[in-house]
């Protein structure tokens, strides 16, 4: 584990900062003229194996899948990390295929397995029942609401809600194309997709709107704390981390493409920000800091 504190790994990242640099008029609508807020290094933790999702455990740890160097083969695993970035288990849960997304609920750790959605004790580790998603491609991630775990596949462009008596197809449709991110929150559920980079809102009463678009390859979701200007953050994969607010401004806050670090499932707790870094290889946390 390193912590990230005079390193040249944050030398370097925070230079990439841009802080209030607008994305390419042909990507995203101008940002609104309100100043971004910027992203502070706490810590670095290294030695991950394509690292790809974040849930936090009971007791406060964050659990980090690892899809591995291929996807099918077994040598996937979930990895233990403090909340300061210690490394506490680097195989919690061992041999899986391509791990990517989690959630907690009740003490169980759900978790996207390519086509099935594994579950455990989120506590010991041990095994539970896995859960087969009909014609599943690429499950992606997963949350929790309105009581349920929903999961996303990115390879047919569907959201299933896992009720007690099975999978149940929740939405399909053009505009989840390469569906990505998901994140419960009270009465929404805050979609992401990879084809138009989008974020979406879902309501349990039915509504849906699109909030911004332009945010290609968008992956994690955070909701940005008011004290720090409120929003959200989007990550895209390939290197980059989005403000997006309501209204269709989006203002990139950091890229790391020409570093070849990569963003991935973002995932915010407060106003910390936890992202896997698929390649080097890394998992970063950041505190958003209003400006």
């Amino acid at each position: 584990m390193v912590r990230a504190t005079v390193t040249a790994f944050t030398i370097f990242l925070a230079a990439c900062s841009n802080e209030g640099a607008k994305t390419d008029d042909a990507k995203a609508p101008p940002a609104p003229a309100i100043e971004a807020p910027s992203l502070e290094v706490i810590w670095l933790a290294e030695g991950f194996s394509a690292p790809e999702g974040v849930a936090q455990a009971p007791d406060g740890a964050y659990f980090i899948s690892n899809v591995g160097a291929e996807e099918t083969d077994g040598d996937g695993y979930i990895s233990r990390v403090g909340a300061d970035g210690e490394v506490l288990a680097a195989r919690f849960i061992d041999n899986l295929d391509g791990p990517k997304g989690m959630a907690v609920d009740g003490g169980v750790l759900y978790v996207t397995d390519i086509d099935q959605v594994r579950t455990f004790d989120a506590t010991s580790g041990a095994a539970g029942a896995a859960i087969a998603i009909p014609d599943a491609k690429y499950l992606n991630d997963a949350t929790l609401w309105q009581r349920d775990i929903y999961v996303s596949d990115s390879g047919t462009g569907r959201i299933w809600r896992l009720a007690e008596d099975g999978p149940v197809l929740w939405r399909e449709g053009e505009e989840l194309s390469s569906v990505n991110g998901l994140l419960g929150d009270g009465d929404r559920l805050l979609i992401s997709t990879m084809t138009s980079g989008s974020l979406l809102e879902a309501t349990s009463s039915g509504g849906w709107r699109t909030i911004a678009a332009g945010m290609t390859d968008a992956d994690g979701i955070g909701i940005v704390p008011g004290a720090a200007g409120g929003g959200y953050l989007v990550s895209s994969w390939p290197g980059e981390i989005y403000l997006a607010r309501e209204g269709g401004g989006v203002t990139s806050i950091l890229n790391t493409r020409d570093a070849g670090i990569l963003q991935n499932d973002l995932t915010m707790f407060g106003d910390v920000v936890i992202v896997p870094n698929w390649e080097p290889g890394t998992v970063t946390a950041w505190r958003v800091v209003a400006n």
